[in-house]
């Protein structure tokens, strides 16, 4: 299964980015593997709009399962729905830490966005 959690850097070390669509980066990990992989997101970073939405299909594209992130629109979170993408929002720590919150059970899956579109 692979797990992507919003990153403003670019290793497991790096803070949560609160927000999806304009996150820094995503780390992705892989359960079945182990491995871990950053990707970037600097085409979505400054986008005017649809950051959220490029940003999703960018990781349904990945074969993405779940998303761990701060805070999720109400465009992003339709997209990921559609895709069959939980998304698990008040992600926060180091990306190893939200990690482990989620494999912990201590996440609960989002039943709708959690903030507004256009978030900053």
């Amino acid at each position: 299964m692979k797990i992507a959690v919003s990153a403003a850097g670019t290793d497991k070390e790096a803070q949560v980015d609160p927000r999806f669509g304009r996150a820094h980066s995503f780390m992705i990990y892989d359960s079945d593997s182990g491995e871990w992989q950053s990707v970037e997101n600097s085409p979505n970073l400054n986008a005017v709009q649809g950051a959220g939405i490029q940003t999703a299909e960018m990781l349904a594209r990945r074969g993405v399962e779940a998303v761990l992130t701060g805070h999720c629109g109400p465009k992003a979170f339709r997209v990921l729905n559609a895709a069959g993408i939980k998304v698990y929002t008040g992600s926060t720590g180091t990306v190893s830490q939200a990690l482990a919150a989620y494999n912990d059970g201590r996440l609960e899956a989002a039943s709708g966005p959690d903030v507004e579109g256009h978030w900053q």
